[in-house]
């Protein structure tokens, strides 16, 4: 029987790994200026906050469309007359709604705005029952993260409807900061990428 002689926490990057990263060095530039474009979109989010509102919206709308249509599809392919008649009730209710936010975008983000807050102080909840729930190692990081989901679900729901038009904008703006910030990183890490790094 062997046994391989560990050096550090995690086991070895498989050599498939090693190859990804060395193909996509010589396009780190690349990468960065991806990392800018959504940043760069991220603060022009923030700065048009109601813009990005009434795009997050819409993004909503047209998932619930293709949401819809799919129910349709599987009920179309039903076996039963009740699961036909559930699966396309189902359908066309996501695809009325998604017409209802793609024609009055603002009423929508605040019902969307809401539903996000309650949603957010329900996730928290879970966490801190969870939390309360873990031994000592992760209990104090998912209680932590169970206060802060749900104070934010919160500050939400008690602004509402008057940040209605700012949250969702708020939202996707940081969303791709961050996620810009991400790519930024990660493209400038493989920049000084070298072969025992992995």
């Amino acid at each position: 029987m062997a046994y391989s002689v560990k050096t550090g926490p995690f086991p070895e990057p498989p050599e498939n790994l090693r190859r990804v990263i060395e193909s996509l060095r010589p396009r780190w530039r690349w990468i960065v200026a991806l990392g800018v474009l959504i940043a760069g979109m991220g603060a022009v989010a923030l700065v048009l906050v109601v813009s990005a509102t009434i795009a997050s919206v819409y993004t909503i709308a047209v998932f619930m469309i293709v949401a819809g249509a799919a129910e349709i599809a599987t009920g179309l392919g039903a076996k039963t007359w009740s699961r036909f008649l559930v699966w396309i009730i189902a359908g066309l209710a996501y695809i009325v709604v998604a017409a209802f936010a793609l024609a009055q975008p603002l009423i929508a983000a605040a019902i969307f705005t809401l539903l996000l807050g309650a949603g957010m102080i329900a996730t928290g909840v879970v966490r801190i029952y969870l939390g309360a729930h873990l031994g000592a190692p992760l209990r104090r990081p998912v209680l932590l993260a169970g206060v802060l989901t749900a104070l934010v679900g919160v500050l939400i729901v008690a602004g509402w409807p008057a940040n209605s038009f700012v949250i969702l904008g708020v939202l996707l703006g940081l969303d791709l900061a961050f996620w810009g910030s991400a790519w930024i990183r990660f493209g400038l890490r493989l920049r000084h990428y070298r072969t025992g790094d992995v």
